[in-house]
């Protein structure tokens, strides 16, 4: 296992701990912290390296990954004079072919979020050119390199990960000797980068990147990874075999490399995800719960089915000892899990609530129903939402952007067309031949009029009234916040606001409700889920004094990316074959988000779909364990505020 030479950070836990991995890591707790240290490793050096008056030469990334990092550099620029007249970079990559001046270009990118705002030579900036004719491209490349050579070689190189494994554009296949080059993108990049294009017709097939020998060669190296979907890439990168179809993994042969990751990028190293097999544990609820819940994967039989040998053999040998027999833990885990179930997601009235996960008082209760997204709420809990209002309780929607920028273009235009054709051109708050005039017209990258936004937003909102009646809900308990930080008509959204906070507070003192459900399915591709999440903590926070809180219950909701993990569920609520097809219907009401999904993901599969096949699939999984066998189950986490 190698060591990093950088004083920042210290290897993590016991050698036993991560004796599976072969680079050196560390995980924070969140991104934000985790780029903040990155920032002023980077500053430290620049610093150094002024003090000894030589050029600073750093390699730099683009994507979601090092966008805190540039904040932090740009800030301490501007508060702490942190100056960058020594520095010269090299960027990775860049898609081919790509005018400088197009958004989704890495040189707009990086002046975007850094070159712009930090007193840089434009001169000592160096991005791959994307319009190089195709007859020069290879002579091109090698000045690249030989101008990264010239320059002292990297300082510091700055990477991200693909889902493939790639660093840089260096897709599966990338030969451990490969210089900057033209590469074909993979599929699944190609994918992945599909909603910033908007579709995956628009993504270049090609980019230009440095090279895996050139990478290597940098003196220091950190690569960053956030979030859950890069879990799995992260601990093939980490744990497994150096190869080409992983290129990542070559970064083990480097002597000065860390991996700098949040908890859920590490969350499948063997450490976190099976700590049972490397060495003792502490033995939570939770872990017991996770380790029983594995065991019956691996031994392919239910929670009752498990004999002491079961447990003697997979390394949970002192847990068994703590706990007396295998019969012991069996019954009890099989409690557990059994006390999740209920058909009442609203607490089942005159009935003992000891066992059961939500409260049988009050009987009728009032209820938020939290939905980022105006689908949001059908795809991850239709079932659960047409049961809290068939069992009486007071249900209020509250979607909380107008996800108008998830709207197509042709989508816009046909509803435009039908309204300028059936009002006429004067009798409308909308001027539908500007609009069809604009998305007839509209240029690559250009943002969206607010009368197109608006057209677009309120075909959103139509699809929400449409689907909520179905599900019998009344007109006046369906809300629309639509929160300032994502009206921007682009992409990129706005920071949480105090604005954004008030709003979400506001609705939450208006209803005073006993229930809320929020969606903590934090995998979304651009970050929005996670921003209304935050703003529902800070609202609930702020209002935890008043009286009517301490009565409220914040259940988290997923679904519509991945689903909660067995061990993770405090409340699962089981559907028929009759309430699936509500959700269903429910789910394709959205008709603009039917067929060509613009921010799907890694899952090309449509919403209905994937949120039909996870909730039957957690239903198969509480089936295999030995429990009751349902159609398909809702699933909820409890979180206390």
């Amino acid at each position: 296992m190698k060591t990093n030479t950088s004083l920042i950070y210290d290897i993590p836990g016991k050698f036993e701990e991560t004796r599976f991995e072969k680079n050196h890591n560390v995980i924070f707790n969140s991104a934000i912290e985790a780029s903040k240290v990155v920032a002023h490793e980077i500053a430290a050096l620049i610093k150094s390296k002024q003090t000894q008056n030589q050029p600073c030469v750093l390699g730099l990334a683009t994507g979601s990954s090092p966008i805190k990092v540039y904040e932090e550099l740009v800030r301490m620029h501007k508060e702490d004079g942190l100056s960058f007249h020594n520095v010269i970079t090299f960027n990775l990559d860049e898609y081919y072919p790509m005018t400088k001046e197009n958004r989704q270009s890495y040189h707009y990118f990086m002046h975007q979020h850094l070159f712009n705002h930090v007193d840089i030579k434009p001169e000592n900036i160096n991005i791959p050119d994307g319009t190089v004719v195709l007859e020069e491209l290879n002579q091109y490349c090698i000045d690249y390199e030989a101008k990264i050579k010239n320059a002292g070689g990297i300082d510091f190189q700055l990477l991200g990960i693909g889902r493939t494994g790639h660093v840089g554009f260096n897709e599966p296949g990338s030969h451990i000797n490969s210089g900057t080059r033209i590469i074909t993108l993979d599929h699944i990049t190609r994918v992945d980068a599909s909603s910033d294009f908007n579709g995956i017709d628009n993504v270049p097939k090609r980019a230009i990147t440095m090279g895996v020998s050139t990478i290597l060669k940098s003196k220091r190296i950190v690569l960053m990874a956030w979030g859950q979907n890069k879990a799995a890439v992260i601990k093939k990168t980490i744990q497994g075999e150096i190869t080409s179809e992983v290129p990542a993994t070559f970064l083990q042969n480097h002597s000065n490399a860390t991996f700098v990751l949040d908890q859920f990028a590490a969350s499948e190293l063997t450490r976190f995800e099976t700590p049972w097999l490397v060495g003792e544990c502490v033995w939570t609820q939770e872990l017991k719960s996770k380790a029983i819940i594995w065991l019956c994967k691996e031994t392919k039989q239910s929670i009752l089915k498990l004999t002491d040998r079961d447990y003697n053999n997979n390394g949970m040998s002192d847990l068994l000892a703590q706990e007396g027999s295998a019969y012991d833990l069996n019954i009890n885990m099989f409690n557990v899990l059994q006390h999740t179930i209920t058909g009442w997601p609203g607490g089942k009235p005159n009935t003992d609530d000891s066992y059961r996960p939500e409260r049988a008082n009050p009987a009728k209760k009032r209820v938020i129903l939290f939905s980022p997204h105006p689908d949001d709420d059908v795809i991850s809990m239709g079932g659960t939402f047409s049961k809290l209002i068939k069992q009486g309780h007071d249900v209020h929607v509250v979607y909380q952007t107008s996800g108008n920028i998830a709207v197509t273009d042709d989508e816009a235009l046909k509803f435009a067309e039908v309204c300028r054709d059936f009002i006429g051109k004067e009798n409308s708050e909308i001027n539908f031949s500007s609009v069809i005039n604009f998305l007839n017209n509209k240029t690559e990258n250009q943002i969206d009029s607010l009368e197109v936004r608006k057209l677009k937003g309120l075909i959103r909102r139509r699809e929400s009234y449409a689907a909520t009646r179905y599900i019998g809900l009344k007109d006046e308990k369906t809300h629309f916040l639509d929160l300032p930080f994502y009206e921007t008509g682009q992409i990129k959204k706005n920071p949480l606001s105090l604005d954004d906070i008030a709003i979400v507070k506001d609705i939450i003192a208006k209803i005073k409700p006993h229930q809320v459900f929020a969606a903590g399915d934090l995998a979304d591709p651009h970050g929005t889920h996670e921003v209304c999440l935050n703003a529902i903590f800070e609202a609930m926070k702020q209002l935890k004094s008043e009286s009517y809180m301490n009565d409220c219950w914040l259940w988290l909701y997923r679904g519509a990316w991945h689903e909660w993990d067995i061990h993770q569920i405090d409340m699962a609520v089981p559907l028929s074959p009759d309430e699936v097809t509500i959700k269903r219907h429910a789910i394709l009401y959205h008709q603009s988000q039917k067929d060509r999904v613009m921010f799907q993901g890694n899952d090309s599969r449509e919403f209905w779909v994937r949120a039909e096949e996870r909730n039957k699939n957690t239903a198969k999984l509480y089936d295999d364990l030995g429990l009751a066998e349902y159609e398909a189950i809702e699933a909820f986490k409890r979180f206390d505020y």
